[in-house]
């Protein structure tokens, strides 16, 4: 009945609509901006208004359940980023199905990992992802596959599939139970090796839309994302900015010149940038070739970013206002804690919480709630949290409170201002992707000439962290470090390669139980940078 000391509780005043159903709150919320534009191709320049994706869902809704499509079952999609995406998104949802949107650089391995989880009725593809992955899929003999843009043989052809038209006067969304129906599934790698998969519900779905809620008096603005759309960071960062009747202006790969350029073409006034993208703009020998007067606020988030790059790229844009930053997870559907228009800023920290959280900082060793200023354990309790990893009892991911355990280290000021130290678990961060360790460590351990290996972050300030390779060579073996990269670049997708290198070392440290002391190896990494 009382609130437990040491605990941060933020306000609950939170709107969410009575069915719950995020599918029937997102597309009116799409049909009441209508005509206006809702996403610019920077590189084609084509467009799509809100209506048109919240009419190409409904038909897609609509032809969906003509193929059987229900609720409960799962809908994939696997594209780089595209104006399609959205309405397929919406779609999914509409049929009552969950959604779940899968890399398209993952590997063969990957892939079916992720298909094996989700287990759609049908996959979507970009024309290049159906390339790259049509055999994978067709090993799962009961998935269908639609493709974008492209008629292929022995699939659906999705302009077919969007081509009926509905009214929205004629159309209802498949009903569901939104505190506990499984809206999207995503994936977050854990420490073990491979994604696992996070269920977020339509209730999730709705309060992170309730939260990212423009303060009043804000107009409608042009926001510029790179971010992918199958990362929870894209993904629900730009849900939140078509929620507010944003048009958003993507860019599927970062390119300096073009990013710039886009900036004096559609002069957006808010950028949602990753702290990689931050920092080169800090370093930027082009910037100055540009009129970049339009924007007005950054966003980051995903890894650290250093004060000095903050100020720097403060006096480079002439009129940002500020560089705003948050902290967050999978499993929390975004944020955990982050800055606000009208909350304020504190250099170093990555903000508050929002509205419906409950927050405890917990000791390393007795588990106990921690007061302002002392790092420990982050663990978190709100209706954004997810309702599990599928096939993973609760116990794994939550306390016995029913908070979940972030892993990660921080703490809260006298003001409640969240400040990141550390993290608990083993990820890599490597340009806000999610990078597990033991994943690359069983493919270094299949190679012939390797007898032992573990794998951790070096510090990079362009990227985060960068994976480095320690390795036990085979007796008699004389394998090189650049034989090795090259092993684990053609198992492994692009953020995982070794790109901080590879040590050959006698053996790698352990405790009694067999597990890896990357502390240790941490602490070599930094004995050899001190020696520099």
């Amino acid at each position: 009945m009382l609130k437990k000391p040491n605990y941060l509780y933020a306000p609950t005043n939170l709107e969410v609509p009575m069915n719950i159903n995020f599918g029937e709150y997102f597309l009116d919320t799409l049909l009441e901006h209508g005509d206006r534009t809702a996403f610019i191709d920077a590189i084609t320049h084509e467009t799509i208004s809100y209506g048109e994706i919240a009419q190409n869902g409904m038909n897609l809704a609509v032809s969906l359940a003509r193929m059987g499509v229900k609720s409960g079952d799962s809908v994939a999609i696997c594209t780089e980023n595209r104006l399609d995406f959205w309405p397929t998104l919406l779609g999914a949802m509409l049929s009552g199905a969950s959604v779940s949107p899968i890399n398209p650089m993952y590997t063969r391995d990957e892939i079916k990992h992720t298909l094996g989880i989700c287990k759609p009725k049908i996959i979507f593809c970009s024309p290049a992802a159906h390339k790259a992955h049509e055999t994978s899929i067709k090993s799962f003999n009961l998935i269908r596959i639609a493709v974008y843009q492209e008629k292929i043989p022995n699939t659906y052809f999705f302009k077919d599939l969007i081509s009926n038209k509905v009214r929205r006067e004629d159309f209802l969304p498949v009903e569901v139970v939104g505190q506990t129906a499984t809206l999207m599934i995503l994936y977050s790698s854990g420490t073990t090796g491979l994604p696992k998969g996070v269920q977020i519900t339509h209730y999730n779905g709705v309060v992170c839309c309730s939260i990212q809620k423009a303060p009043e008096g804000l107009d409608p603005m042009t926001v510029l994302s790179v971010a992918p759309w199958f990362h929870t960071m894209g993904l629900w960062g730009t849900v939140g900015n078509l929620c507010n009747g944003f048009t958003v202006v993507y860019m599927g790969r970062f390119d300096e010149r073009r990013y710039l350029e886009t900036i004096q073409r559609y002069k957006p006034g808010y950028c949602a940038v990753v702290p990689p993208i931050l920092v080169l703009l800090a370093k930027s020998q082009l910037l100055q070739e540009y009129d970049v007067s339009s924007v007005r606020m950054m966003y980051t988030g995903a890894a650290s970013v250093d004060l000095e790059t903050v100020r720097e790229v403060k006096r480079r844009f002439p009129n940002l206002m500020e560089v705003f930053q948050g902290y967050g997870m999978t499993e929390s559907t975004l944020a955990v804690a982050r800055d606000t228009v009208d909350g304020g800023v504190k250099p170093g920290s990555v903000g508050t919480m929002p509205a419906g959280f409950v927050v405890k900082v917990v000791d390393l060793e007795t588990h106990e709630a921690l007061g302002p200023n002392k790092p420990g354990e982050i663990c978190v309790k709100s209706p954004t949290v997810m309702k599990g990893y599928i096939g993973k009892n609760r116990t794994e991911a939550f306390d016995n409170e029913g908070f979940y355990r972030t892993g990660d280290i921080g703490y809260y000021d006298e003001d409640g201002f969240f400040f990141i130290v550390d993290r608990l678990k083993e990820l890599i961060k490597y340009k806000g992707y999610q990078v597990p360790p033991a994943q690359i460590e069983a493919e270094l351990l299949k190679h012939p000439a390797v007898r032992d290996a573990a794998v951790v972050g070096r510090p990079d300030k362009a990227a985060g962290e960068v994976p480095v390779a320690f390795v036990v060579r085979q007796p008699g073996s004389e394998v090189s470090a650049e034989e090795i990269q090259e092993y684990v670049a053609s198992k492994v997708s692009n953020p995982k390669r070794l790109r901080g290198g590879v040590r050959f070392v006698d053996e790698i440290p352990k405790n009694p139980s067999g597990k890896i002391l990357r502390r240790i190896l941490r602490d070599r990494l930094k004995a050899e940078k001190s020696k520099l």
